[in-house]
């Protein structure tokens, strides 16, 4: 009787680890066909040989240009950025337990773009200080929510409310400063505002690309930390994590990914909000979703701005695209909690 009841949990692990692994790689496959089909798109359509050669360092008439300044740039910021948001908003969603808990619905980018729109219209300074002061506007909200909602014991659903108020807040900041802004800065800030893939440059996507790399391995490592986490504080507690560290190391390498792709291409709408639950949903039970969820993120990434770039007659920036997708199935998410009884 044992032996059986362990041959069905083995035969459970074992589909669950083969449902893991083939959604995984085939999320990282529809990523890669994304990535060859930006390079490959554009107002002159060059075939993958061409672009091959561009990236191997041959000179093509015509090819070497677009691929190497305008495109693979792009294609670039799309992929760390949309990981980046991915995985941040997984983090947040599962640590804190709530869909809703993630860096756009409580604050944390409105943090980081009042911060950066701060620096664009009214000190008018270089890229490299925007992104200083969208990580610092990050961490600062952060905090200042955490702080808040702290009470005389932490409430997920007192955190949500008031990261919502803290994000109308910082969002009228950034309307009065659309207002007072020179008309020549204005149009700057929108864009950044917008979610933009538009004018970027691989030389100012280092200290993104070099945090996802840097904050990716630590994210994995506390993933099991932060699948325990789910369970509530204090069934993670008797399983012998340390909360507090355990929070504070998720919370800071989470918020410096998505303060510097905020800093990168701006608040690319609805990211962070809708990875994580695609994540969860294909993977299912019993692995992580923290990697699925960023390759989910770049594929909305790109895919959006594909859409964006070509669907149209006119070109729209990422984050029109990412915000008509995402606005549904916020409403959806809020009446499904409101009849749950979970708000």
């Amino acid at each position: 009787m044992m032996n059986e009841s362990m041959n069905v949990i083995m035969a459970g692990r074992i589909k669950r680890r083969r449902r893991f692994i083939f959604v995984t790689s085939s999320l990282a496959l529809i990523a890669v066909a994304l990535c060859c089909t930006m390079l490959m798109l554009g107002n002159t359509i060059y075939p993958v040989s061409d672009v091959v050669r561009v990236l191997l360092g041959e000179q093509v008439k015509g090819a070497s240009f677009a691929v190497e300044t305008i495109r693979f740039p792009r294609m670039v910021a799309g992929v760390f950025a949309g990981f980046a948001f991915g995985v941040g908003g997984h983090v947040f969603q599962t640590m804190l337990r709530n869909p809703l808990a993630n860096p756009n619905v409580i604050g944390i980018t409105a943090g980081s773009s009042a911060a950066a729109v701060f620096c664009i219209i009214v000190l008018q300074t270089s890229n490299a200080v925007v992104s200083i002061a969208s990580i610092v506007g990050g961490l600062a909200t952060v905090l200042i929510i955490f702080f808040l909602s702290k009470g005389s014991s932490f409430s997920i659903g007192r955190l949500i409310l008031i990261g919502i108020g803290i994000q109308a807040m910082l969002n009228a900041v950034i309307s009065y400063l659309l207002l007072i802004g020179q008309e020549h800065d204005i149009p700057t800030a929108m864009r950044w505002l917008s979610g933009s893939l538009n004018g970027a440059k691989v030389e100012e996507l280092y200290p993104l690309m070099l945090a996802v790399l840097f904050f990716t391995p630590i994210l994995i490592v506390f993933g099991k930390r932060l699948e325990m986490l789910e369970l509530g504080e204090q069934a993670a507690t008797s399983l012998g994590v340390d909360t507090n560290k355990t929070r504070l190391v998720l919370i800071i390498s989470s918020v410096l990914m998505i303060s510097l792709a905020t800093a990168a291409t701006g608040p690319i709408a609805f990211i962070s909000f809708l990875a994580g639950p695609i994540a969860k949903r294909l993977v299912g039970a019993g692995f992580s979703s923290l990697i699925p969820a960023g390759l989910v993120g770049i594929i909305l990434v790109l895919a959006s701005d594909l859409i964006g770039q070509f669907a149209f007659v006119a070109r729209y920036p990422v984050g029109v695209i990412t915000g008509i997708l995402g606005a549904p199935y916020l409403i959806y998410l809020l009446i499904r909690m409101n009849r749950k009884g979970d708000l």
